[in-house]
């Protein structure tokens, strides 16, 4: 499970703390690169910018994108992503405090693998993070060739 690398998309440090808190003590060992807006999410999944020496091929294994991000949103990373066959099938997983239902219909539209809303209390917060570290890293069976 440890080379199985995830990308946390979240511009609140509050949210990125205890994310990663979280999956510390759920055990979740892997990789986590932590990326703060949409811009720079995107630049990642595409090995521009600050991040083109990073290898196009070592893809993360799940996506923790927030939907509220600076310069590009949310839901606007996650259909970029869709409609590019390298990144296609990579999961994705909107963690977002949205409660507007058009949120939870474009993320899906758009091709969204989940929607989970961000619970406010932390105790809930962290036990909702583990579940979705353990499952989408040690669980999930990647499609071939993520």
């Amino acid at each position: 499970m440890s080379d199985r690398t995830l990308l946390l998309v979240e511009d609140d440090p509050q949210d990125e703390f205890f994310t990663l808190r979280a999956l510390k003590r759920a055990g979740v060992c892997n990789r986590i690169d932590v990326v703060r807006d949409g811009q720079q999410a995107l630049d990642y999944l595409f090995c521009r910018g600050d991040f083109s020496s990073r290898s196009g091929s070592a893809l993360p294994a799940v996506v923790l994108l927030d939907i509220g991000l600076p310069k590009i949103s949310g839901l606007d990373v996650l259909s970029r992503l869709r409609e590019e066959a390298s990144t296609r099938h990579v999961p994705v997983v909107i963690l977002t405090s949205s409660d507007e239902p058009t949120d939870l219909v474009r993320s899906y539209q758009n091709g969204a693998n989940s929607f989970v809303r961000k619970p406010v209390q932390f105790a809930e917060f962290a036990r909702t993070v583990a579940r979705l570290g353990v499952y989408w890293l040690a669980t999930n069976e990647p499609c071939a060739g993520q």
